[in-house]
């Protein structure tokens, strides 16, 4: 009886110690690979000092009217993912992605990702580029965002422009982003498992292979980074900022608002209802995803320079 007893129990005991001995090699697969990889990140764009800390901007285009574009949360390297839209944009306008500090080539933050820091980082950037009258175009927690910096610099605001932006008091802005289970999953090696065997994300999108692996380095650089980590913590803090708040009625609204989003009840007429409050307010529902200029760039680049051609010099 206690040979069966004892095979069994080894037998157990390898089994235990598989998922062990596999975490482990996530591990170390990962924490190897990651260090590996910062040196594959090829420049891009250009380091602007903001007092001590370097945010990196893409300026592109010679255009009479300048368009700012500001990354959604989560968005590991903005100036690449923002890239069809540029590319659609630069012909008529002066287009500058800017990339937040924690996100593509910019520099780790030291203080706290408030709505109010971010805003006056993405300021001072443009103050070292010279640029003092702009639209600011903003995608997802961008329109949070953009909102409390309108309050700011609402003399510098030529237009807010929303990519399913964002927008005070919807639904689920209380819910806080679990940020703690990303940490454990990277630390593990799970989040580069899971992106290796997930498939291409960007697949038949206008990015080329160089583009995409980039984003992916990067988005392993920074996803789980500590600033973008202290983004997500902040998020509920960032929306209770802005509550009750809405643009300056004399600032002009165009939302793009993703009819495939089903996430949030009643999205469209939130936007409807956000665009309303501008003297100059417009919503155009776009069949797509959250992510509306990886596929609708076109679209949103002719609508927009008509939107802005439209308007009287204010």
């Amino acid at each position: 009886m206690k040979k069966p007893v004892k095979a069994t129990l080894v037998t157990l005991g390898i089994i235990a110690a598989i998922p062990v001995l596999f975490l482990a090699t996530t591990s170390t697969v990962n924490a190897v690979a990651t260090a590996s990889e910062a040196d594959a990140i090829a420049p891009y764009g250009e380091l602007v000092d903001i007092g001590g800390k370097r945010i990196n901007v893409v300026d592109r285009g010679d255009g009479a009217e300048t368009i700012v574009l500001l990354p959604g949360l989560g968005t590991a390297a903005p100036a690449l993912d923002f890239a069809p839209l540029i590319d659609a944009l630069e012909d008529a306008h002066r287009v500058i992605a800017i990339e937040p500090l924690g996100t593509g080539r910019s520099d780790q933050a030291d203080t706290p990702r408030t709505v109010d820091n971010i805003a006056r980082e993405v300021h001072s950037a443009l103050q070292r580029l010279g640029v003092d009258r702009y639209v600011l175009m903003g995608h997802s927690i961008a329109g949070i965002y953009a909102m409390h910096y309108s309050t700011l610099y609402p003399e510098e605001l030529v237009a807010f422009v929303g990519i399913d932006s964002s927008v005070p008091g919807q639904p689920g802005w209380n819910e806080p982003i679990p940020t703690d289970g990303l940490v454990a999953l990277r630390d593990l090696g799970i989040l580069r498992l899971l992106a290796a065997t997930s498939g291409d994300a960007y697949a038949g999108m206008p990015y080329d292979e160089q583009s995409k692996e980039q984003m992916r380095l990067l988005a392993t650089k920074n996803s789980t980074a500590p600033t973008m980590l202290d983004e997500m913590d902040h998020s509920v803090v960032n929306f209770s900022a802005v509550d009750g708040l809405s643009f300056p009625p004399s600032l002009p609204v165009l939302l793009f608002v993703a009819n495939g989003d089903a996430e949030i009840p009643g999205w469209l007429a939130l936007h409807e209802r956000q665009a309303s409050v501008s003297e100059h307010g417009s919503v155009v529902p776009l069949d797509g995803e959250h992510y509306l200029h990886h596929t609708r760039s076109v679209e949103i680049s002719t609508s927009t320079t008509a939107f802005l051609s439209g308007l009287s010099t204010r």
